[in-house]
């Protein structure tokens, strides 16, 4: 018997799966069941579901939310009283899910995100079952773990620290687009921008300052980095922008789990 079950092993699932192997865990343990081929080595690919094997401790479900139909069936029937079922599916509530698979032990949500793949991300969960001590082993190796109050924070948690990464992102690439644009090189710009992120973060994470000081710690009264947040300031240009964003995010968030329901 396999401890660990995927299905589906796209960027997300992926990224946790090779976390939890450079982690300890044997790759004979795992199983990935997707039609796409998995190439990481020592793991046992399938591509669908098997049939009289015993069912798994564990189960990742990290299909795209709309193959949920199609997926749930198949998978159902081959889960047990002892498997803890994980799903990554943005939007699918756990209502929905114990519809699905009535014979899953216990289902916990979690919304990841893709540092998870060098242990430095975040992950977001939520469940109605007594399994947390056990979503926690599991998780932990993924970076920091979140317990939500209440499920429906989870679009907002969707939308923060799920999507985050990709706002982050952007922005990386528009500061070293406006380096270049001053006059560097464009692969020095971005690697100008990348180490002070990198740095940014570091210092974020461990002064005992809030943001807001540290960014006043940067900027010397009448100076260059002065200029530069005025600019970002001025009728709160980066609050409502970054606000906007979010808020479109769990927009949709909410809309992908009344999708679900139907």
């Amino acid at each position: 018997m396999s401890a660990l079950w995927l299905i589906g092993c796209g960027n997300m699932a992926g990224a946790m799966l090779r976390r939890w192997l450079d982690t300890g865990l044997d790759p004979a343990e795992v199983t990935v069941i997707d039609p796409a081929p998995c190439r990481i080595e020592g793991v046992r690919w399938l591509n669908a579901p098997p049939e009289g094997e015993a069912a798994p401790t564990s189960l990742l479900l990290g299909v795209k939310p709309q193959l949920l139909k199609t997926v749930a069936p198949l998978v159902a029937p081959l889960l047990g009283q002892n498997t803890l079922l994980v799903s990554i599916l943005a939007g699918v509530e756990l209502d929905v899910l114990r519809g699905y698979f009535p014979s899953a032990g216990a289902i916990v949500r979690a919304m990841p995100n893709l540092p998870v793949e060098f242990g430095k991300g975040v992950v977001g969960l939520f469940t109605h079952d007594d399994v947390r001590a056990r979503a926690d082993a599991l998780m932990m190796a993924l970076g920091q773990i979140e317990w939500l109050a209440d499920e429906g924070q989870f679009h907002a948690l969707t939308a923060l620290s799920g999507s985050g990464p990709a706002f982050v992102y952007r922005f990386l690439d528009a500061l070293a687009a406006a380096g270049t644009g001053l006059g560097l090189p464009e692969d020095q710009a971005l690697r100008l921008a990348k180490a002070m992120v990198e740095g940014a973060a570091m210092q974020a994470l461990r002064a005992p300052h809030d943001p807001a000081t540290l960014a006043q710690m940067v900027a010397s009264p009448g100076g260059t980095t002065a200029q530069g947040l005025a600019v970002l300031d001025r009728d709160q240009a980066m609050m409502r922008l970054i606000a906007d964003t979010l808020a479109a995010t769990a927009r949709r968030s909410a809309e992908m789990a009344d999708e679900a329901k139907r």
